[in-house]
């Protein structure tokens, strides 16, 4: 059976999107208030050290529509991968599926260490 391809979701959109900055995210999540986190990045990656609290949902698992995501819609999400063109795909994948409030964290992964971020492994 093959799966569509939905060629304008897997583009890489060149505007930049909504970004939170690190320092916004860590102090929304000491506040109890920080939204989901979704790491995108292989599970090497992950467990090399990620975002306390962090759901770990690879891109493709969010494509083929295996990763558990929240139910609802609404909730607020910021994805990150190490570098950002894959949480960027992800985003759209995300948009695609009817999920409205999604962030990419600015820097991402390797912009959240190089600003002194914790992580855990």
């Amino acid at each position: 059976m093959a799966i569509p391809f939905e060629r304008n979701v897997v583009q890489a959109d060149h505007q930049k999107g909504e970004e939170m900055e690190p320092k916004e995210l860590l102090e929304r999540m000491k506040r109890n208030k920080g939204p989901v986190i979704v790491d995108v990045r292989t599970g090497l990656e992950f467990r090399r050290g990620h975002i306390c609290g962090a759901h770990h949902a690879p891109t493709w698992k969010i494509f083929l529509g295996l990763a558990k995501l929240p139910a609802d819609r609404g909730t607020e999400l910021v994805v990150t991968c190490e570098h950002g063109p894959r949480a960027q795909i992800t985003q759209k994948i995300l948009h695609s599926r009817g999920y409205h409030n999604v962030t990419l964290l600015s820097g991402h992964m390797a912009g959240w260490r190089r600003s002194g971020m914790p992580v855990v492994k």
